[in-house]
């Protein structure tokens, strides 16, 4: 029981430092709560250095995320501190690869019903991204070491390599993007990492669309995340290869990713397409109706709805306008 006081006093003053700016005191007391045995405490306590950048706490920090790696299914079970101290540690600025590679290279399999499960996926997709900031690792070493994150079993972890990679940008990592994307066999959600990954590099981007659009075509999960990812780059090139398979015809499902994605892309190319489909088109105007207002919301955006909703001429239209598009009272 004492020790359950303890522990509750402790959160009870980290907990309430939640929304200010921590004063000398209080910065005190977060540093005490990073030597603490207890991983839930120095999660917390870390979460507070991250949140306001608390530079002079960076020593304390590096020594609890060395601490928590000796026994670490017994002291740290989830990884909650390391995690939670890894994030930290980028915050404050480490650029120590060796630390971060430390994370990146963790397993941590603890029991749960049936067997084992590695906890430590976070952790490692947190420090893999980290590396790319660590200036004494070279391009070639750097894109070496995210080889095996981008395999990990994890795919958060596969995923958080590939943003990685993207963000060091150069022609060997648009390869590696490639490669990766082009192999397919991969969970859509990794996929979209690397799509996004890919059309952010900006080397060639008319072909990195071209690529990405390739993926339209399966209909399924990973043209999802095509269509999200060609959306994100508000592109007119990325705008046309949605419309285009849109134009072709779909299940009502997948018609509904690529209304989003072309609302979406916030060009005026594209709200032009959708209201051209509410005007003309009312098995495909609910579809269109609820992307746009998904995405846009101003009066302007409203009057040309209506106009078109009007021009439509359909009750199963106006239905679906009234449903997306409700009249808010104003108050009184």
């Amino acid at each position: 029981m004492p020790v359950n006081r303890s522990f509750e006093r402790e959160l009870a003053v980290l907990e309430s430092m939640s929304g200010h700016v921590p004063d000398a005191q209080e910065v005190a007391q977060v540093r005490k709560a990073l030597g603490n045995s207890n991983n839930y405490l120095v999660a917390k306590a870390a979460k507070i250095a991250t949140e306001h950048n608390l530079n002079s706490l960076f020593p304390e920090v590096l020594v609890a995320f060395d601490r928590f790696f000796v026994d670490p299914v017994k002291d740290d079970p989830q990884c909650w501190a390391k995690i939670a101290l890894a994030k930290a540690l980028v915050k404050l600025g480490c650029q120590d690869a060796e630390v971060f590679l430390r994370g990146m290279r963790h397993h941590q399999e603890e029991p749960v019903w049936g067997g084992h499960s590695d906890t430590a996926g976070a952790l490692r997709g947190t420090c893999a991204h980290a590396l790319v900031n660590c200036p004494q690792l070279s391009e070639a070493v750097l894109l070496n070491l995210l080889l095996e994150p981008l395999v990990d079993t994890d795919k958060t972890v596969r995923m958080e390599a590939a943003r990685a990679i993207g963000h060091v940008g150069s022609e060997s990592a648009e390869l590696l993007i490639k490669l990766r994307i082009l192999l397919r066999k991969e969970d859509p959600e990794v996929l979209g990492a690397c799509f996004s990954a890919l059309l952010c590099m900006d080397r060639n981007k008319q072909a990195a669309i071209r690529l990405v659009a390739d993926f339209l075509e399966d209909g399924e999960d990973a043209a999802a995340e095509a269509a999200y990812s060609l959306a994100e780059t508000h592109d007119a090139m990325s705008l046309a290869a949605l419309i285009s398979r849109r134009v072709k015809g779909c299940d009502p499902w997948f018609g509904s990713v690529l209304d989003n994605a072309i609302a979406l892309t916030r060009l005026q190319e594209g709200m032009n397409y959708l209201l051209n489909v509410i005007e003309r088109d009312p098995r495909q105007a609910s579809s269109a109706l609820e992307a746009i207002s998904r995405v846009h919301h101003s009066p302007d955006v409203r009057e040309r709805v209506a106009a078109a909703v009007h021009a439509a001429r359909n009750e199963r239209v106006l239905l679906a306008f009234r449903q997306y598009f409700p009249v808010i009272a104003r108050e009184a």
